[in-house]
């Protein structure tokens, strides 16, 4: 596939970087030399120089070939032109853009992107997709991630065993026996910085950072089996009044359970649009890493702090902070992949990073065959697929254990008719089915040929 990505930062760098990985022909457009550099000396990719929205760059870019065009700059007007342009004068068939300002995707004006008007095939919105993913980790604290799919019937979960887990050390076979109507099936774990598909012989070890496929209903019950069932917070603090800050506030008071927020913001323009936009919270202007600060918001009762400025040092430092004042748990933003290998032994609890999760969307239009959602995991070595299964697929009609996926590739549940099926090795994928597939990044392509559109489908 021949895609062209405009914008060189973090995401467009990392959306490339993994495409490339893939065998796919990329080329990078960015109006900084440096960052052009950077894209020709580390990736096996194409850096062009100039600005994204131009004709005259598309073209040296080599938009009249290309499948897709994704638009990732800063600026949300040069993203929504660079599609117009790669539309009407290339007809680049696919058209992805990163929108942020939440004014363009006000559900009263979405007419704005109809294809006679901005034909934009996909929007991407990292601020709502990461305030939504907050909103959902803040819901089941236990859990270091969890990832949902659009059936919203399954999510994966990312658990940590400790010694509390009443499960360490048993044979995952025997899970079914203990547990008889348990929906959750163990697909992997991190031990010792490698990522390994696990089978049912094995067993989780404390240390160990467990991918457990659940169904949404059974989620309360996994984390506690795993001993990591914690109430939801109703105090928490927020330090950043920006876009995300302001969606988590918003939802938080919309909710249906009681929360009291209040939110950090230093820069005071942003803070007074803060107070303007949301309604309950108290918003504070001051630095989130001042002591007096974060006494005056009371943090020592605070039963959650949310690190979620534009500033990767400041969010790892105040949530640490928050956590020697006395607050329960802590969570932050984190920008920097590197980052997350001391973020936690600094006393981070949790953490989110935005470029992953915007990669992650990406990725499912990028991906061939039936691919309806993807995940990527442990910084890219690991990635979650949900995947609707055809007649053609190689998957259907056989079961499981007869069919041989190799090392590096498990199935975690099926969803039929909006049931949930954990599988066995009796259980047969049938035409209509979505499966959610754990997969090592290397196993992808393998992937991808189980779920393709075969000729004889048509």
């Amino acid at each position: 596939m021949r895609v062209i990505i405009s914008g060189a930062g973090q995401v467009g760098y990392g959306i490339a970087e993994k495409l490339s990985q893939e065998g796919n022909e990329v080329t990078v457009i960015d109006s900084n030399s440096d960052l052009v550099q950077r894209v020709r000396d580390t990736l096996d990719a194409r850096g062009v120089h100039g600005h994204g929205s131009h004709p005259d760059v598309l073209a040296q870019a080599g938009a009249r070939d290309a499948d897709m065009l994704i638009a990732v700059t800063q600026v949300d007007e040069v993203n929504m032109t660079a599609c117009q342009v790669a539309h009407s004068i290339f007809e680049v068939p696919t058209r992805i853009a990163r929108i942020r300002a939440q004014t363009y995707l006000n559900p009263e004006w979405q007419n704005l992107f109809a294809r006679d008007h901005l034909p934009i095939d996909v929007i991407i919105s990292p601020e709502v997709e990461v305030g939504q993913l907050i909103l959902e980790r803040m819901e089941f604290p236990g859990a270091d991630e969890i990832i949902s799919f659009e059936d919203n019937e399954v999510v994966v979960l990312v658990i940590e065993i400790s010694e509390d887990c009443a499960v360490v050390d048993t044979p995952l076979k025997h899970l079914t026996d203990l547990f008889p109507n348990l929906q959750a099936t163990v697909l992997g774990v991190q031990r010792s910085g490698e990522i390994i598909v696990v089978g049912s012989g094995e067993a989780l070890h404390v240390g160990d950072h467990a991918v457990v496929a659940v169904a949404r209903d059974q989620v309360a019950r996994v984390l506690a089996l795993f001993g990591r069932e914690e109430p939801s917070p109703s105090r928490v603090v927020i330090a950043g009044g920006g876009n995300v800050g302001r969606y988590v506030a918003t939802r938080l008071e919309q909710g249906e359970r009681k929360v009291s927020v209040r939110l950090i913001e230093n820069n005071r323009k942003i803070a007074q649009i803060a107070a303007e936009t949301i309604k309950e919270s108290i918003v504070v202007f001051g630095d989130a890493l001042n002591e007096e600060i974060l006494r005056e918001v009371d943090i020592s009762d605070a039963d959650m702090f949310l690190g979620l400025t534009n500033d990767d040092e400041t969010n790892i430092l105040a949530s640490v902070l928050s956590s020697e004042l006395g607050c329960k748990a802590n969570f932050a933003l984190v920008n920097q992949a590197h980052y997350s290998r001391f973020a936690h032994r600094l006393g981070v609890d949790a953490f989110i990073n935005p470029r992953s999760i915007t990669v992650s969307k990406i990725l499912r239009h990028v991906r061939r065959g039936r691919i309806r959602g993807v995940y990527s995991l442990f910084n890219g070595v690991a990635e979650l697929l949900e995947a609707e299964a055809l007649e053609t697929s190689t998957l259907v009609g056989k079961p499981l254990r007869d069919l041989d996926f190799g090392d590096g590739v498990r199935i975690g549940s099926i969803i039929r008719g909006g049931k949930v099926i954990m599988p066995t090795g009796d259980t047969r994928v049938e035409s209509g089915d979505l499966v959610i597939v754990f997969a090592l990044a290397s196993k992808v392509r393998q992937v991808e040929q189980m779920f393709r559109v075969s000729i004889d489908y048509f």
